[in-house]
């Protein structure tokens, strides 16, 4: 198995906020709280869900796994609760905490200079069972990059009819 190419999961963990800034700020609320069914969830939401993995998730699940290996099971992860905790807040007040909390994670992250043996470190997901470091940091990324294509489908979703004809050719709104 190849090294864990953490500089390149940095870099792309490191511009998700950016990338979200850009699509989302400043976006009037038609676009940033609707969502194609009551199931789905908006660009809204998916900002409140990264936030709820900045705090509970991936650092977290990290130093679990440095400190205590499968010692101890990862606390569940609530992947609803972006329902609940951002209430009252502007899209602009989530945006702005995703981005600290992102920099704080990466500035742990880091610190910690991990080597190729501390990436295949296990802990202990509960339902998964033993996972390593290097599972852990990769799924972060992917997990950002499908967010990230979860909003830009939401959003090109709201015009699929308003695109006429050319629906036939944009994949995303099929």
């Amino acid at each position: 198995m190849t090294p864990h190419p953490l500089a390149e999961s940095i870099a792309i963990l490191e511009r998700t906020p950016a990338a979200l800034q850009a699509m989302l700020r400043g976006l009037p609320a038609a676009w940033t709280q609707w969502k194609e069914t009551g199931e789905r969830w908006s660009p809204f939401d998916v900002v409140g869900h990264l936030i709820h993995g900045e705090r509970t998730d991936w650092i977290p699940r990290a130093r679990s796994i440095l400190d205590h290996g499968e010692g101890r099971t990862f606390e569940p992860f609530d992947r609803f609760a972006q329902f609940k905790e951002p209430q009252g807040k502007s899209l602009e007040e989530l945006l702005d905490e995703f981005t600290r909390l992102r920099a704080a994670g990466l500035e742990a992250l880091r610190s910690w200079e991990l080597t190729p043996a501390d990436l295949e470190r296990r802990g202990r997901h509960p339902e998964f069972g033993p996972v390593t470091l290097r599972e852990l940091l990769a799924t972060w990324v992917v997990h950002d990059l499908s967010h990230v294509s979860q909003i830009a489908r939401e959003m090109a979703v709201r015009y699929r009819h308003e695109v006429g004809p050319w629906r036939a050719y944009l994949s995303i709104v099929q």
